[in-house]
């Protein structure tokens, strides 16, 4: 069964159930001392990029993956994208086959294998930093620009797998969501490593026209950053009455679906969800579900662009 993500994770300070966790953070310390120690396997014939975390939750990580790969496929590379067979990680797994060339596979050398064979010139992982196998020519890391790090402490005091200062093993950071000043953040990443890339990207809605924003709106996800949907929607003046949320990757049963439109009836509202939460329904409950398609924007593309083209 699956459950949200603890509260006191994003505080932005530790509190007494954080420190309570502490002495359980041990393991998580003892992991990564080892995974610094072991070297990783470089295939030299294809080239890679991660996007991956540090922070457990929603990052963008997906978003950005398949902006990468439109980027990339401007460019004239052949690209695909790579991501660890998960059961419970069907909607993202449904959500890049439909806008990429995805190898999905139980090990990620698997995956890396077959596109390799399919001579693919760059293959984009989405997530697997913290793989104890393979090396990557480029790591990006991403940061919810809402969450941040959280209260800051590791995995179960806090939100992250890794202690921010691990930063400096990557080669650029993102910062994703739609907030308007993250000098505060970016002043923290500098302090770590003052020759950091950052870059910052925002949430566009796609298919905003098909929607009356004079109606009222019933949302629900299960995703690992709700906040952002809601605000994206809040942002386009969307009337926004109830919000339902649902733990990340929620599998929606016959009897979700029937409570959500039912209670959207009584509110006489619409009814909007994710992409990503959309594509796990069943058609036959789709009817009368509308859900909102979001491209992610990169801020100073171009020099993304050029620090790529100089790393691969």
């Amino acid at each position: 069964m699956k459950v949200n993500k603890p509260k006191f994770w994003d505080l932005k300070k530790p509190n007494y159930i954080s420190y309570l966790l502490l002495p359980f953070t041990l393991p998580i310390i003892i992991n990564n001392f080892f995974l610094r120690l072991k070297k990783n396997i470089k295939n030299n014939n294809i080239k890679t990029i991660c996007v991956g975390n540090i922070y457990v939750g929603g990052t963008g990580k997906t978003p950005l993956t398949i902006k990468l790969n439109q980027i990339l496929n401007k460019l004239n590379f052949k690209t695909a994208t790579v991501k660890k067979f998960y059961k419970e990680q069907i909607d993202e797994q449904k959500l890049l086959t439909s806008k990429s060339k995805l190898y999905c596979k139980k090990k990620r050398v698997d995956a890396l294998k077959n596109a390799l064979e399919d001579n693919v010139d760059i293959a984009i992982f989405d997530d697997g930093l913290q793989d104890p196998f393979l090396d990557y020519d480029l790591s990006f890391v991403c940061f919810n620009s809402v969450n941040w790090i959280g209260n800051g402490f590791l995995i179960p005091s806090g939100p992250l797998r890794e202690k921010l200062k691990s930063i400096y093993k990557y080669d650029a950071i993102f910062l994703n969501g739609n907030e308007e000043d993250n000098s505060e953040i970016k002043n923290s990443i500098k302090k770590i490593d003052t020759n950091m890339k950052i870059f910052e990207t925002y949430y566009k809605p796609i298919n905003i026209h098909k929607f009356n924003i004079k109606d009222n709106y019933l949302i629900f996800s299960g995703i690992g950053s709700p906040n952002s949907f809601k605000k994206t929607l809040l942002k386009n003046n969307f009337k926004i009455i109830k919000e339902m949320i649902f733990p990340d990757h929620h599998q929606y049963t016959n009897k979700d679906i029937e409570k959500i439109k039912l209670l959207a009836i009584d509110l006489d509202a619409k009814v909007i969800t994710t992409e990503k939460d959309y594509i796990k329904i069943s058609q036959q409950n789709s009817n009368n579900i509308d859900f909102l398609e979001i491209g992610l924007v990169i801020k100073k593309e171009d020099e993304l662009i050029n620090f790529m083209r100089s790393k691969i």
